[in-house]
């Protein structure tokens, strides 16, 4: 369903070792908004939701909120650190379109 880069999960296994407060597993959702329709929604939570479609990788537990899981399936999430900044960047054959900033699509 969703792949992880190494550069990304080691980006997650770095945020959940350095987060406050007990940490289950990154979740992963798409919604309304962004420049071209739908924007990622992603962040580490204490557990999954009832109904998240659950896949480890890399030894990251994500959990995909369940109405989001077919505009996700096939993506590939990196971590890239590039001279504007460092991010996670989405590759997905579900989008027909996304802008610029690699957050949103269509």
């Amino acid at each position: 369903m969703i792949n992880l880069t190494e550069s990304a999960a080691n980006a997650v296994r770095t945020a959940i070792a350095g987060a406050k407060s007990p940490v289950g597993g990154l979740r992963i959702m798409v919604e309304s908004g962004g420049c071209a329709g739908l924007k990622y929604k992603m962040g580490l939570v204490a557990d999954a939701e009832a109904d998240d479609i659950r896949v480890e990788q890399e030894d990251v537990r994500i959990f995909v909120e369940p109405t989001s899981a077919s505009y996700l399936a096939g993506t590939t999430i990196d971590f890239v650190i590039g001279m504007d900044g460092s991010g996670f960047v989405f590759d997905n054959p579900q989008a027909r379109s996304s802008c610029s900033c690699g957050k949103s699509f269509g």
